[in-house]
């Protein structure tokens, strides 16, 4: 049995719980795209999902700002981790199927916080609330609207 194999029938049915998710994060984060960012879990619950990232080379484009593109990684893999919550694994799982966000003001250089939040969960679809937060600043820097459906494995 794969690693994460083990891990999802593991999890199985029962309850979730903030320290299991943050075990969990730390295991399979080296197969991901958000080890080479150093992207770190700060908080998960029912509701909500906290990422950190500091920015730096690897996250700008070329007139030095933030990547667009680096924010939608960074919303999609918060909405797409925390839809994972409370969720039997070895019947169905999330797949992302929308995706929009809109980038409000530039950063250039400090850390990220990346703050999901359920808007509406239901038998087949999560859709999420993120935003990308300036830490330094306080001021969000790209809103982002995420959709999931939940397939049948």
């Amino acid at each position: 049995m794969t690693d994460l194999k083990k891990l999802i029938h593991d999890l199985g049915d029962q309850p979730h719980t903030s320290e299991q998710w943050h075990d969990w994060y730390n295991q399979f984060r080296s197969k991901t795209a958000l080890e080479p960012h150093d992207v770190t879990l700060e908080e998960i619950s029912a509701d909500r999902i906290v990422l950190r990232m500091e920015i730096g080379d690897h996250a700008l484009q070329p007139y030095g700002l933030l990547h667009g593109g680096m924010s939608m990684m960074l919303a999609e893999s918060a909405a797409s981790i925390h839809a994972c919550w409370d969720v039997d694994l070895r019947k169905r799982v999330p797949v992302g199927i929308e995706i929009n966000g809109s980038h409000l003001r530039p950063a250039t250089e400090g850390a990220v916080r990346v703050v999901g939040e359920v808007i509406r969960k239901s038998r087949t679809l999560v859709h999420h609330h993120v935003e990308i937060i300036h830490e330094e600043t306080g001021k969000v820097l790209s809103t982002v609207r995420m959709t999931n459906l939940y397939k049948k494995m």
